[in-house]
Order: structure tokens, then sequence, then C-alpha cells
């Protein structure tokens, strides 16, 4: 399915004028990667919805429409589609008319849906459901734990071993042809926990720094979406995004606005063609 030839990705994601999040940081670093990402923004935002205030916004919808449509009537091939925060149905229905439009495309959803046992404010109980159909034609889903156990139609749990984010990771494995959760809490470490199906599930994790910023659940999922197309395994992927994550975080200084997420630019180089 994959090898190490760069790769065209539709991404459809939000891009926010300031802070480090969603198109702001995947499309950077698939580019990096070798990768060509070609953006669908399904809502230009003048910031990020985390902490900054109330955000100046254009919804995007129709323009995106026909640019779907302008990619096909120019015969362009996606090899992979990679979808994050959507905000209404109609949003989702875009993500579903690209895979139907490149059908052999691989499907990578983010289900963005919630965190910290909460769902998001303003998540309707349509777009709920339209985001678990969305998700049941991916061919990778990347929750966290929040996101997970909605999937799931699981209570939180109030603490994680080991063990038990396996057992999580295989029950999604079982309901998806891949998943990866993110920013598992166990004990001192955050972890990762992945599965694919018909395999044992793995986990990757990383010592806790004790800070937490906007943007990173797209860092780590654009670092997994490129590696896996170059044709790393899906821990491989797992791993290489966790440490990249983690070492953004511990070289962003403290006093920085972590509103403004992490300040993983001077570390692109790093994912370059290895």
């Amino acid at each position: 399915m994959f090898t190490d030839a760069p790769k065209r990705i539709l991404c459809i994601h939000d891009l926010s004028g300031a802070g480090r999040s969603s198109l702001a940081v995947v499309t950077p670093v698939l580019a990096v990667m070798g990768h060509q990402p070609v953006m669908l923004p399904t809502a230009l935002l003048s910031t990020h919805t985390g902490g900054l205030g109330d955000p100046a916004r254009l919804a995007t919808e129709d323009w995106c429409s026909a640019a779907l449509d302008h990619y096909q009537s120019l015969e362009l091939e996606f090899d992979c589609i990679y979808s994050g925060y959507l905000a209404s149905e109609a949003q989702v229905s875009l993500v579903e008319k690209a895979f139907d439009l490149w059908p052999r495309a691989i499907k990578v959803v983010d289900p963005v849906m919630g965190d910290g046992g909460k769902l998001y404010r303003g998540l309707t109980p349509g777009l709920c459901q339209a985001l678990r159909r969305l998700c049941s034609r991916a061919d990778l889903v990347v929750p966290n734990l929040t996101e997970a156990c909605f999937l799931l139609d699981e209570p939180m749990p109030s603490q994680l071993t080991r063990e038990q984010a396996q057992a999580l990771a295989a029950r999604l494995g079982e309901q998806y042809p891949a998943a990866v959760v993110t920013g598992l809490p166990v004990g001192r470490f955050l972890m990762n926990a992945g599965v694919q199906k018909g395999r044992s599930p793995f986990t990757v994790q990383r010592v806790k720094i004790g800070r937490s910023y906007p943007g990173t659940g797209d860092l780590f999922g654009s670092i997994l979406v490129g590696a896996l197309l170059e044709g790393q395994a899906l821990s491989a992927a797992a791993d290489l995004a966790a440490d990249f994550v983690a070492d953004a975080i511990a070289a962003t200084p403290e006093e920085a606005d972590s509103r403004f997420g992490v300040q993983f630019e001077p570390m692109l180089g790093r994912l370059a063609k290895r």
C-alpha cells in the first residue's frame, strides 16, 4: 500500500491565521517530509479556538465543493485524504464527497470531537453521528481518549494502565482497519496506543512534560500520516511522531504564550527526507 515515493495528500482541515494548529501545522510538516499537501480549508479563522477569544470566521463549504470538482476535472489523483476538525454536517459531507471522488486514496480521519471526557461545545447529535459515519469509512482513525471512548460507546476510565491502553486500541481494531489513540495518561507517561486489524496492539510512550499546547494533536497526526506514506510501519510512524511532539514541547520556552502552540518550526529539518 505504501511506498517511499512522494505522495499527494488532500488535507481537509480549517485554516487559522494565527496559532499553530490545523493546516498551519499539517501543511509544513507534510511538505518538509517530501509530500505534496493540497489544502482544502473547511473554514477560515483569524485564530484557532483554543483560548484566543472569538475568532473572525468565514465558512467555505461552497468553495470547497467547487474546488473538489475542479480537482476532479483536472484529473488530479490523491494518494491520501486526511481530515481533521469538522464543524458541521456539511463539512463532513465534503470529506465524504472526496472519499467518493477518490475511492483508492488512503483515508485518514482525526475525529475531533472532545477532550477531557467531554464533547466540544456545539457538537450536535447529528454532527456526532455524521462523524461516526465518516470514521466507519476510514482506513485509519486517530482519536484521543475521549473520542475513542465515544466511538466505542464506552465510559471514560478514571485511570489507565499500559495493558488497558492496549486493550482499548484492540477494541478499536475490531471496528476500524487501523487506529492510533493519542495522549493516553498512564502514570508519569503519555502513551499512544495503536493497532491494525488482525495484529497485536502496540504502545509508544514518553515521560509527561507537564505542559499542554493546542495543535499538538495536529502535529502528531501529520507526522504519523507523512511517515506512513513514506512506507514506515504504523508503530514506527507513531514513535517518530511521539518523539517529535515531545521534543517540540520541551524546546518551547516555558514563558512563551502557550495559546499559540509549540514552536516546532526550527525543528522541521529533522523531518526532511531521511
